[in-house]
């Protein structure tokens, strides 16, 4: 079968679009984490193998170990020095400021009685918003209530999981021709509009602007997300960023804090899996990279939240877990928990 040019130029592109730094990093780490065994064996050895046993063992381990971890910086070196002058050589600055920067804000709300009210002036009292709209998403107390006498328009969605609520806030915010922009945001005060400012400077740049909570300047003291969780979410963040290599620079992977065009917005909803719960924010991610939707950062500040947390900060070890979820994610594909 006779390949043309156009074609083969396809099947390089792909080839070269293929996160080798990615794999290359999962494989060297996989050979590390076996020479760490083999080094513990060794100690094990030591107290409980006098006669010398374990010997044999110990040593091919070690010594075979060091296979994947040069594979793995093979890897990582080509890709590095080799395919991303290749692939950055396509991405070009981005500059398309909108004519019209009116907001459509929607906020996400689960038992959010105490602040739900303060977030929906908050937002009002910003020249650009037009209307916030809430999604309750069956919340116990009033809620909803608290939202409409606040002004908001308030819609109930009855699937449980953070993943639901996005979606539908989303495709809600979608629906109004007056505005060209969706910020998506939580109802619990840890944001703010007026970093609504920042995120208009950056939106010419980019379809996405992503509001990343790395930045130790602008945290509040005793904010829900703790040390392990703060350099957590940066590691997560790096991982996205390495599968999407020249794509962008990563640092936060779980912000609820986001302005988006809705004319990509439209384009990306039928590619998302509104199944996915805590980690929904990172599989928005990186679905939108892998369908060459540009995201750029924002740094936003973060204070205290109104209430008790109810998401993936609840604690270090259920962040853990959601994180670890979102690992698999990024490296193995999104898969419904």
């Amino acid at each position: 079968m006779k390949i043309n040019n156009n074609t083969l130029n396809i099947y390089l592109d792909k080839f070269y679009r293929f996160p080798f730094c990615l794999y290359g990093l999962l494989i060297s780490s996989l050979g590390l984490l076996l020479y760490i065994f083999g080094v513990l064996l060794g100690f094990f050895r030591i107290f409980f193998d006098p006669s010398g046993h374990l010997l044999w063992v110990i040593d091919r381990t070690i010594w075979y170990s060091g296979s994947p971890v040069v594979l793995g910086l093979i890897l990582i070196i080509v890709d590095l020095f080799l395919f991303l002058p290749k692939k950055r050589n396509k991405n070009g600055i981005k500059w398309a400021p909108l004519k019209n920067n009116s907001l459509t804000v929607v906020l996400t709300a689960y038992n959010d009685e105490s602040s739900i009210a303060l977030a929906v002036k908050d937002f009002y009292n910003h020249p650009n918003v037009n209307r916030v709209i809430v999604i309750d998403n069956n919340s116990t107390d009033n809620t909803s209530k608290v939202a409409l006498e606040a002004g908001a328009l308030v819609f109930k969605e009855y699937e449980q999981g953070y993943g639901h609520c996005v979606w539908r806030a989303l495709k809600e915010g979608c629906k109004f021709d007056d505005t060209d922009l969706i910020l998506l945001c939580e109802g619990d005060m840890t944001f703010r509009s007026y970093d609504i400012d920042k995120f208009l400077a950056y939106l010419p740049h980019a379809e996405i602007v992503n509001g990343t909570r790395i930045c130790e300047q602008l945290r509040a003291k005793n904010t829900q997300l703790t040390t392990f969780m703060y350099y957590g979410n940066f590691f997560v963040g790096k991982l996205l960023e390495i599968k999407h290599l020249s794509k962008g620079t990563f640092t936060d992977v779980g912000t609820t804090y986001k302005l988006c065009r809705k004319s990509t917005l439209t384009h990306l909803l039928p590619l998302l899996n509104k199944n996915i719960n805590l980690e929904f924010n990172a599989h928005f991610l990186d679905t939108a990279l892998t369908n060459g939707i540009k995201i750029v950062e924002c740094p936003i500040t973060f204070h205290n939240r109104i209430g008790a947390s109810k998401g993936g900060n609840i604690n270090n070890y259920r962040a853990m877990k959601v994180g670890s979820n979102m690992i698999l994610g990024i490296l193995f594909g999104w898969r419904e928990k």
